[in-house]
């Protein structure tokens, strides 16, 4: 597939057609989110926000997508996308936005957000919590381990 091939305006599951500007947010789970395993620093309410906030979110995660679902539907977040990590080009390729960003935990989570195209934030470094709080997404403060 190439650029001109992408899907250009793709409808969310919804029917809801993307706006211009749009941002995507990619979340990696364990070790990144609070419910993740191990438990990460993101709490779901700024996964909630960010949402709220009109940024597509999604996750890409080691877990099977099936996992993944279950996890989202538990909790009641609406995801826009869930999908096993080497699949984020996949992700770019469906949604055409201005900025797409990873979270994440790992050096595999950087790896595979930059192969994609994605700017990645590790979910310890202060440019992340810069970004949410930048954002409106969440004013966290991060735990020092």
């Amino acid at each position: 597939m190439t650029d001109s091939d992408a899907p250009k305006g793709t409808a969310l599951p919804l029917g809801i057609e993307l706006p211009p500007g749009l941002r995507l947010i990619s979340f990696d789970i364990d070790g990144t989110l609070e419910v993740g395993d191990p438990p990460g620093e993101i709490p779901l309410a700024a996964v909630h926000r960010a949402h709220e906030l009109g940024f597509v979110v999604g996750s890409c995660s080691d877990r099977t997508v099936s996992t993944q679902k279950l996890m989202w539907d538990k909790h009641q977040v609406p995801m826009q996308f869930t999908v096993l990590k080497q699949q984020l080009p996949l992700v770019k390729a469906q949604f055409q936005a201005e900025y797409y960003v990873h979270i994440g935990d790992t050096d595999v989570d950087a790896w595979m957000a930059k192969d994609a195209g994605f700017d990645f934030l590790h979910v310890l470094e202060d440019r992340l919590w810069e970004f949410l709080r930048g954002h409106d997404i969440h004013d966290h403060q991060p735990i020092v381990k």
